[in-house]
């Protein structure tokens, strides 16, 4: 499936623009990883891009949420890695991450959140600002941005990589989109 396609799906069933712009900054982060990793990056950045396909019709469902997405990409004919991927990125289904993929669309979901959130802190509402040592900081903080599970995001070591390492490939890969997703202040 080609990135025009998955938009125009990933539209035809997500309408909050927030929702949106989250699956646009975990795709943007899947293909930072890709290539970190030697991996394919159109793979993951699908991956990512369509990981929450079913989240507005799922949302008060959550043990359904990513076992209809994962429907929706199989009828759809995605990839069957791609579509076990955004199965298992919903912990509540108590699935293996078999794959690096895997692995990386668990860390970089709630990572995405994450680093929004210390964009929308600063005065100017943007991504420019917000720096790895902020980042670092504000993980300490159970209470900052309290939906992202750091434990997810320590999922990161599974992929070799070291915390500081993953903040900074999913920061410096949102700042390559930070338009598109309306943190450019």
């Amino acid at each position: 499936m080609l990135r025009e396609e998955a938009m125009a799906l990933l539209r035809h069933y997500l309408h909050t623009e927030n929702l949106i712009n989250h699956c646009l900054a975990v795709e943007a982060i899947m293909r930072g990883l890709a290539r970190k990793l030697g991996e394919d990056e159109e793979t993951y950045a699908l991956a990512g891009l369509l990981h929450d396909i079913d989240y507005e019709f799922t949302v008060e469902d959550l043990e359904a949420h990513s076992l209809k997405g994962a429907e929706i990409l199989e009828e759809h004919g995605l990839p069957a890695d791609i579509v076990y991927a955004v199965k298992v990125h919903n912990e509540a289904h108590g699935l293996e991450r078999k794959t690096m993929m895997d692995k990386a669309l668990f860390a970089a979901d709630p990572v995405s959140g994450f680093i929004t959130a210390a964009a929308l802190v600063r005065p100017d509402k943007s991504l420019a600002g917000v720096e790895l040592k902020s980042l670092k900081k504000r993980f300490k903080e159970k209470a900052f941005a309290r939906g992202a599970s750091r434990e997810n995001m320590a999922v990161c070591a599974e992929l070799g990589l070291e915390l500081e390492e993953f903040l900074t490939i999913a920061l410096q890969s949102m700042k390559t989109i930070a338009a598109d997703i309306g943190l450019q202040g």
